[in-house]
């Protein structure tokens, strides 16, 4: 197995598992488990390859959902070991969310596509699974935290995607840039890291409305007497 082939396992996993502890904190089935573990390990990955153009990998290999179930039953029955369920989603999900961005930009580089689309996919690898989880089981999502999660990925993928054009081995690139797009993101949730936020809000409609800009809703119309 090679170490991209790892990374690939091990973001599935990982992904899955958080997927599992969103329907553990729900308090749902384990059908449910299998169904939230399975969209948030394949998620990001299924995206990528109809985005590309390929065939979707788990019709390929069948092993990644397998790989999805295993988790789901083994957060099943052990979810209620742990203290705080929702931080350990969010670091399983920035460990996932390292191995992913990873895959997801080596893929496409493997596949002959440029830099610029394989910094896209390594994003989109390593974040839609999470996003799908979290609106499914109405988590809070980890795309609106303030702290750093998307540049994570971006990260991860340009670093890969750098010593790759300096001809670093591919198991060499693969770990430093995981391991970069780890330091950002765990960084982010140890410390609250983020990026400067946008603090200027638009004019209500009320303003709008003063300024001439916009025409005031009509009335409604009153309603019929019982």
């Amino acid at each position: 197995m090679t170490m991209i082939q790892l990374f690939n396992y091990a973001g599935i996993f990982l992904f899955a598992a958080t997927g599992a502890l969103a329907a553990s904190r729900r308090q749902l089935d384990i059908m449910a488990f299998i169904f939230l573990a399975a969209v948030t390990g394949i998620g990001g990955g299924t995206l990528r390859d109809l985005i590309l153009g390929v065939p979707v990998f788990w019709v390929k290999d069948p092993m990644s959902l397998l790989v999805c179930a295993a988790a789901a039953i083994l957060v099943y029955f052990t979810a209620n070991l742990l203290e705080s369920r929702y931080r350990v989603l969010l670091w399983l999900d920035a460990v996932g969310l390292a191995a992913y961005s990873v895959m997801g930009a080596a893929k496409s580089l493997a596949l002959g596509f440029d830099s610029t689309i394989a910094v896209v996919t390594g994003i989109m690898t390593a974040t839609f699974g999470g996003i799908l989880r979290d609106i499914i089981s109405g988590e809070p999502s980890v795309v609106m935290r303030r702290e750093i999660y998307v540049t994570a990925a971006l990260a991860g993928s340009l670093v890969y995607i750098v010593l790759h054009r300096f001809a670093v081995g591919t198991e060499i690139s693969a770990l430093v840039a995981a391991l970069a797009a780890f330091t950002v993101r765990g960084g982010a949730l140890y410390f609250g890291w983020y990026l400067p936020t946008y603090h200027k809000p638009g004019r209500s409609a009320d303003e709008l409305e003063r300024e001439g800009l916009i025409r005031a809703a009509p009335p409604a119309p009153p309603r019929p007497s019982d």
